[in-house]
């Protein structure tokens, strides 16, 4: 199959699991497809799917992933021993694993192609991390507390795993404890990397944006966590601050280079 035919038949299959979406046909624009696939994706519930869909949708995301572009963590330079600062899309990102700002929820966000980190995530992850989730959420029985961390595959991300952590949301004035809740997201995400051996980690903001935590506090919270951690328990994890935005790496780079 071509990448086109590929994502034409993605796009039916999930057409179809929809009554409502069998008459819709697909785009012959490539760019609506993307979009139109993206959002499929993003609305489907944690359902068994066959795998032949599946040998299809890996073969897609991997060529999506390959176009896009992948930076390995050994190309990269640290800031500081041991912490790296990186601008860039983190689903593009070679590591052992990067950490998602999810929902209590966890199994992602089914806003159709919303500009979020989760969503980002598991569209590029593919249809097996929500269902990954859902198992882990089932096997819980109750939603994700605020500062924990639970690991899956990475799928066809290039990074082994992924780490997701709810940070507190912030709905007036910054409190304390929204401030010890962020920095337990950070130390439970390296807890629970250290327990499976992973020698590398990329925090995304966690809490910025959607959360609405300030980002500058939130980078200085990120970086002394960080840092009290690695002296702490004379870790040697690999950290990755991955910034999207300006600000934060503004912000991140003040707070790394400083003296």
């Amino acid at each position: 199959m071509t990448q086109a035919e590929r994502r034409t038949y993605l796009i039916q299959k999930l057409l179809a699991e929809h009554p409502k979406y069998r008459e819709l046909s697909v785009p012959a624009d490539a760019a609506e497809q993307k979009k139109l696939l993206r959002s499929l994706m993003n609305v489907r519930n944690p359902r068994p799917v066959s795998q032949d869909f599946l040998t299809v949708q890996d073969a897609y995301l991997q060529e999506e992933l390959a176009q896009r572009g992948v930076t390995d963590l050994a190309d990269l330079t640290p800031i500081r021993p041991g912490i790296y600062l990186w601008q860039g899309d983190i689903t593009t990102l070679r590591c052992d694993a990067i950490v998602n700002a999810a929902n209590s929820g966890m199994t992602g966000c089914y806003v159709p192609c919303h500009g979020c980190i989760d969503n980002c995530i598991h569209t590029y992850a593919g249809v097996q991390l929500r269902q990954e989730c859902a198992a882990i959420m089932r096997k819980q029985g109750r939603e994700e507390e605020t500062g924990g961390a639970k690991i899956t595959p990475g799928y066809n991300l290039p990074c082994k795993y992924i780490l997701h952590t709810v940070g507190p949301i912030v709905t007036g004035p910054l409190t304390r404890r929204d401030e010890e809740l962020l920095a337990s997201c950070y130390r439970s995400c390296l807890e629970l990397a250290e327990r499976h051996g992973i020698k590398s980690i990329a925090f995304c903001c966690i809490s910025t944006g959607e959360f609405h935590f300030p980002n500058h506090r939130a980078a200085e919270i990120a970086v002394q966590t960080v840092s009290t951690y690695q002296a702490n328990q004379n870790s040697e994890i690999q950290v990755i601050f991955n910034v999207f935005k300006d600000v934060d790496f503004q912000s991140y780079h003040q707070l790394l280079t400083a003296d």
